[in-house]
């Protein structure tokens, strides 16, 4: 559920790094609990408020830090390119609908959080030099979300799978509102010089600093090793008890 690396002319914000990072380090533990919970060892529903509000927590780090950055980067070099950028997102998109296409026919991601940070990213860009007004209409988006009906489009799956072969369940989706909304308001947070605020050195802040420095790469391999991990002792506990 990663942002991505800013191009290389833009200085790293340790505090940006560290907030991206708390979105990972909540990512893994989420993934943690999915994976106890898939093998017995714990039983909840992702329905229940907590598990609802905790999944939402965690996309509205991510993705205000979508616009945040992209705001540090185009306020220091307006003619920034983000070719690599997007290159690497959209690749990495692919690759998560694919091995999933592989190893999960039936639930595939076709649309999560990877594919929705390439699209929003590219779609909120020409709002980013304009943080106040970009907030502006973000707080518009989730307002009219969560107070009317105007944005919810219940019928749109079923409409779309008319016409696209699509599985009724998947891993991960994300629909484009109100999260949107939620990119918008990132410019503002780099408006407001939030990339500035000084960190402690501590080592635990340092290791999440570091996760968040390196999210894209750490959220394509970290299910896989939370996944296995879990198994393989679930497989030991199984043998011998």
């Amino acid at each position: 559920m990663p942002s991505s690396t800013t191009p290389s002319v833009t200085k790293r914000s340790a505090f940006l790094d560290l907030y991206r990072g708390t979105a990972v380090l909540l990512m893994m533990v989420f993934h943690l609990c999915w994976d106890l919970r898939h093998f017995g060892f714990i039983e909840y529903s992702i329905h229940d408020p907590f598990w609802v509000y905790f999944r939402s927590l965690i996309l509205t780090l991510f993705l205000t830090a979508i616009g945040w950055s992209s705001y540090i980067t185009l306020s220091k070099s307006p003619s920034a390119s983000f070719f690599w950028r997007d290159l690497k997102l959209f690749l990495a998109a692919a690759t998560i609908s694919v091995a999933t296409y592989l190893a999960i026919p039936e639930q595939w991601i076709y649309f999560g959080i990877l594919h929705f940070i390439f699209i929003a990213s590219i779609l909120c860009r020409p709002l980013v030099t304009l943080p106040v007004l970009s907030a502006f209409l973000g707080g518009i988006i989730l307002q009219v979300y969560h107070f009317t009906d105007l944005l919810h489009f219940p019928n749109a799956f079923h409409t779309i799978s008319q016409y696209v072969a699509l599985p009724t369940k998947t891993l991960d989706i994300i629909f484009p509102f109100p999260w949107i909304g939620v990119v918008l308001l990132g410019p503002l947070l780099g408006f407001l010089n939030w990339h500035k605020v000084s960190t402690p050195n501590h080592v635990i802040l340092a290791a999440i600093a570091f996760m968040g420095r390196f999210a894209l790469p750490i959220y394509l391999v970290h299910q896989v090793v939370l996944f296995a991990l879990v198994a393989g002792i679930k497989t030991v506990l199984t043998l011998f008890y």
